[in-house]
Parts: structure tokens; sequence; C-alpha cells
């Protein structure tokens, strides 16, 4: 299947449009399937890691294999991408135990370009006047989403998806220029499946799971991680840096529809303009780093 990827010819605008927007609802889709399942208790956070992390990994083999299953990406990705990826896996099941969806797509969202962003100005990339402008609103938006009051997201759930949102940003860093990125994907995916059963393990006393939380857990690592990843990856050699980037602010808002239809949560009015605020700015950002290329 992996063949069948590389051989599509050069995406026709509006079949990218398509194409990308499939992605982006995929992406989106992660944190409905991990907020029905965990919200409700159809599964724990540890289990519904594993099984997501698992059925992920094995689809991402196949897409690389195709016809020829012997050959499994043992050589692709490394043990601390795989870390990497375990943990924004695990903080991102334990942290929709308490928030919302389109809180804790927003708050992921948040942290994977504050990592990168952040790691760009350490290495030396000094922002413009107007990448500081687009930070500094994304950034006071944040504060003000997560700060104490009747609409503020359950701390220690903030807390968790903070941290899964690093760890994503560091395994995104990690990834950058590789060459295989599916087959890396798939090695890392591998990796990080027996680290997740270890987790399991400690928490085999609150172990639980039903047909219905299995079914979202696989749908989230086999579907809208393996098969999203697939095709994302090959709409990334039509889009532009900075157009991948700007397209990726779509998750949060899809994520935010998705809770409200799917798990009938409430469109606060605080969760509206911190969303705004924060994708502006980092929208911002990522608009006047092209511009001062």
């Amino acid at each position: 299947m992996l063949v069948w990827f590389d051989r599509i010819p050069q995406i026709l605008p509006m079949r990218l449009f398509v194409l990308t927007s499939l992605t982006m609802i995929a992406f989106a889709a992660n944190s409905v399937f991990g907020r029905l399942a965990l919200a409700d208790s159809a599964i724990d956070a540890a289990s519904y890691s594993l099984i997501r992390l698992a059925s992920g990994a094995l689809m991402l083999c196949l897409l690389v294999a195709g016809p020829r299953f012997h050959r499994v990406p043992a050589q692709g990705g490394n043990w601390l991408s795989a870390f990497a990826l375990f943990g924004y896996a695990a903080g991102f099941s334990f942290a929709y135990l308490a928030l919302d969806t389109g809180i804790g797509a927003l708050i992921l969202f948040a942290c994977v370009q504050a990592t990168m962003i952040g790691w760009g100005i350490v290495t030396g990339n000094r922002p413009s006047p107007l990448e500081w402008l687009g930070l500094a609103v994304a950034f006071g938006a944040f504060v003000f989403l997560v700060s104490p009051g009747l609409e503020a997201p359950d701390p220690l759930g903030a807390i968790l998806m903070a941290a899964a949102g690093i760890a994503w940003g560091i395994y995104s860093l990690r990834g950058r220029g590789a060459s295989n990125p599916l087959a890396d994907t798939a090695g890392n995916f591998l990796r990080a499946t027996p680290i997740a059963f270890v987790l399991s393990i400690a928490f085999a006393g609150s172990l639980q799971y039903t047909p219905f939380g299995v079914a979202m857990a696989v749908a989230s690592g086999a579907v809208t991680s393996g098969l999203g990843y697939a095709l994302w990856y090959r709409c990334l050699r039509e889009l532009t840096p900075t157009r991948a980037a700007i397209v990726q602010l779509t998750v949060p808002v899809i994520a935010t529809l998705g809770g409200v239809i799917f798990s009938a949560e409430p469109l606060t009015f605080r969760l509206v303009v911190c969303s705004a605020l924060i994708l502006g700015g980092v929208a911002l950002a990522i608009s006047a780093k092209d511009k001062a290329r």
C-alpha cells in the first residue's frame, strides 16, 4: 500500500484540498475517539494507549510492507523517538479522562507548536517583531484558557495534555528530514508498543475495557493515526512548510465541533475566544517567519 501512495501523481489543487481536509479530520477524530472512549470509562487510559499504539504499528507496517509482509521496518525509527511517541500517547489518554475534546485538542496543538517554535529560538532563530507579537498573543490566550475559573479545564488534565503536546513536538522535531518518514513512524510505533505494555502492567489493578472502548482505540490507532499519517506524508509533498503548519490550525476547531456534535460538549465563550487568539497568534508567527525568509 505504501507503493500505492508513492505512485499517486502530482495532486491537482482541488484533490489536494480534499485529501488535506480528510487528513485534518482524521487528526481531529483522534481527540473525538479518545474522549468518547475515556470519558464514560469504556476503557482505561493505559489500555487505550496500548491498543492505539499496537493497532497503529500493525497498520503502518502493512502500509510499508505492502504485499511483502516479511518486510517489517525493523530498522525504521529509534528508541528516543519511540519514548517521545509513548509520552504523547500516554499523556493524551490520561488527559482525556478529564478534558473536553476541543480544549484537549487546543492545549495539545498549542504545546506542540510552542515546543517547535521554542526550539527554533533556542537554536538561534531570532523571531521578528511580528513573530514575537503572534507568540505573545497565543501565549497570553493560553494562560487565560488554563487559569482558574468556572470554565477553566481540569488542572491535572491540562498538565498531562501539555506534556503530551511537548512530547509530540519533540517527536516531530526528531523526525524532521527523515528520508522515509512512514517507515520511521512504523518503527517508532513498534518500539513504543512494549513501553505501553509496561504501563498497562503498572495499572493492572485498574484495567477495564468494553468492546466500544477497544473499537475506539483501534480506530484511532489503525485508521486516523496509521492511514491518516500515510495520507499526510503524501500531501506534504505538495504543501510548503508554512501551508502545512497553518492548515493544522484547523484540527482543534474540527475537534471542538466533533465534541459538540458527538459528545454534547458545551461551546463556551472562553473556549471560542481563546481558540481564536491562540490559533490566530500562531498563524501570525508562522506567516511572519515565512515572509522573513
